[in-house]
């Protein structure tokens, strides 16, 4: 069961125009927000980055919190899966082919539900692969827009390489993957590039420093050079589908050891005792 313009179908009934400015311009937004045993996961957190894309490209927000919640909620209720990923888009609606704002459109509204399934076994044991690349996209990446198509050319650069991710270098520094937030360990610190309009504020990224914090994991917030990161004793990605990741292999090298390393394995150990206990109602970090 989707979610389009205020009604709730199956997604094979779904239609929408081709005058959609999603589908012309890319003019819109999006999140994705995990749920857990059907409980939505850091909601306010996700709804406050929507808003933040909604007001960066001018765009109204069509609901408040309350309403976002309802509609959240039934589509959780409506679907299989105890454990899902909800993706939500707006896009600015169906008007005449301008680049200026239509004067009077009404914003298209998608939610749908994903299953959301664990890392498998073997990515956790011995962690996952990625590359490096130049980042090429636009310079307001905090805004999660629609428009993801150098993200789709630099993360198939990835699977070309027969590997998980690849990881954006500009200007000589570390930003994130093309659809992950990156951290590094040196000298048993753990190092994360600081948010600007260079990269998306991640929502895990958020959570795993506040679990770094309450667990006296000593961290650091700075620019990482990308030799900084081509010598990391442990590369970690994260995201609200893939969690917390260790990254083994970086262009084709060992990273440390060549296996995920002790801080990411704590940090996960933390991250999926934070996610249990927060589904069931008690939210402790450490």
């Amino acid at each position: 069961m989707i979610y389009l313009n205020g009604k709730f179908m199956p997604i094979e009934e779904a239609c929408v125009p081709v005058l959609d400015r999603g589908f012309i311009f890319g003019d819109g937004v999006y999140e994705v927000i995990p749920a857990y045993s059907r409980k939505l996961f850091r909601l306010e957190s996700h709804l406050h980055r929507l808003q933040h894309s909604l007001d960066s490209i001018r765009l109204t927000n069509p609901y408040n919190n309350s309403q976002w919640h309802d509609l959240l909620e039934k589509i959780v209720v409506g679907n299989d899966n105890e454990d899902q990923y909800i993706y939500l888009h707006v896009t600015r609606g169906v008007a005449k082919r301008d680049h200026a704002f239509p004067p009077n459109s009404t914003p298209t509204v998608f939610i749908m539900s994903n299953p959301l399934l664990a890392p498998s076994q073997d990515l956790l044991t011995n962690g996952c692969s990625a590359i490096t690349a130049i980042d090429n996209r636009w310079i307001r990446c905090d805004i999660k827009s629609i428009s993801l198509l150098p993200n789709v050319l630099l993360r198939q650069m990835a699977i070309d390489a027969n590997a998980s991710e690849t990881i954006l270098i500009r200007d000589g520094f570390l930003t994130e993957g093309s659809a992950s937030s990156i951290f590094i360990v040196r000298d048993n610190v753990l190092l994360a590039p600081p948010k600007s309009h260079l990269m998306l504020p991640g929502i895990t990224y958020d959570v795993v420093l506040e679990l770094a914090t309450a667990n006296h994991i000593p961290y650091r917030i700075r620019e990482i050079h990308e030799e900084e990161l081509q010598s990391a004793d442990e590369i970690m990605l994260t995201s609200s589908t893939r969690e917390i990741m260790a990254v083994t292999r970086l262009n084709d090298n060992p990273v440390g050891t060549g296996r995920p390393g002790k801080l990411c394995q704590r940090l996960q150990q933390l991250y999926h005792h934070y996610k249990t206990t927060t589904m069931r109602g008690d939210t402790p970090l450490s």
